[in-house]
């Protein structure tokens, strides 16, 4: 009913489970499909999953009451490209769906937060941790940064460059932004963008920040 008041939203039809959803996308060719995760049958992580192999004109945005993180990056992987919670408001599942169909990702502010401290490792109390004593700790010597043969190999064969691009695609920065902050053009961050996708066999940047947040890249990592 709510999508039905919005303007430029037709609804084509609702399905009850998984399998009735994939039964309609192939009847009727939606541009988007809103997709609840638990559903019988067939839940919402493979009927994603299947939408996007057999039916890759169509675009999937979840509307779940499940946020948390298995939910949340399940859905990415298996190909969504927005991510809301049942909480969102008409103007702000528009705008997802709007973002999708533009080739964005529609990812609700709060989605968007809680990617950007799973990749930033915001701190938290660590289980099972001794009190710290009183006294001052005794100075140590800062380490010494690694040498250039001692760092980690970066993922895929991606470039530094690409990974920078990457991190500040997890971050939720536009290309426009991101040639700003690298100062570079506009067309340079775009060929990084599709040599790091080619790379890493992501289809957009909903998958991308799950892949970065997967590999543990994040801006200033």
């Amino acid at each position: 009913m709510l999508l039905g008041l919005l303007p430029g939203i037709t609804v084509v039809g609702s399905a009850a489970d998984g399998e009735e959803a994939l039964r309609l996308v192939a009847e009727h060719a939606p541009d988007v499909v809103l997709m609840d995760l638990r559903m019988p049958r067939c839940d919402g992580v493979e009927a994603t999953r299947r939408v996007r192999a057999e039916h890759p004109g169509t675009e999937v945005v979840v509307l779940t009451t499940y946020a948390d993180d298995d939910s949340l990056f399940s859905a990415l992987q298996a190909g969504a490209r927005g991510f809301l919670t049942k909480d969102a408001g008409a103007e702000e599942i528009a705008r997802a769906l709007v973002d999708v169909r533009s080739g964005a990702a529609g990812l609700s502010p709060q989605v968007q937060l809680r990617l950007l401290e799973r990749l930033s490792g915001a701190p938290g109390a660590v289980p099972g941790a001794a009190p710290a004593a009183a006294a001052a700790p005794a100075p140590v010597a800062p380490a010494a940064p690694p040498a250039p043969s001692q760092r980690p190999p970066l993922p895929d064969g991606l470039t530094q460059r690409e990974v920078e691009v990457l991190a500040l695609i997890a971050a939720g920065l536009s290309n426009a932004e991101i040639a700003g902050r690298l100062f570079v053009s506009p067309a340079t961050v775009k060929t990084h963008i599709n040599n790091l996708f080619a790379k890493t066999a992501v289809r957009d940047r909903a998958q991308a920040v799950a892949y970065a947040f997967k590999h543990g890249i994040s801006d200033g990592s």
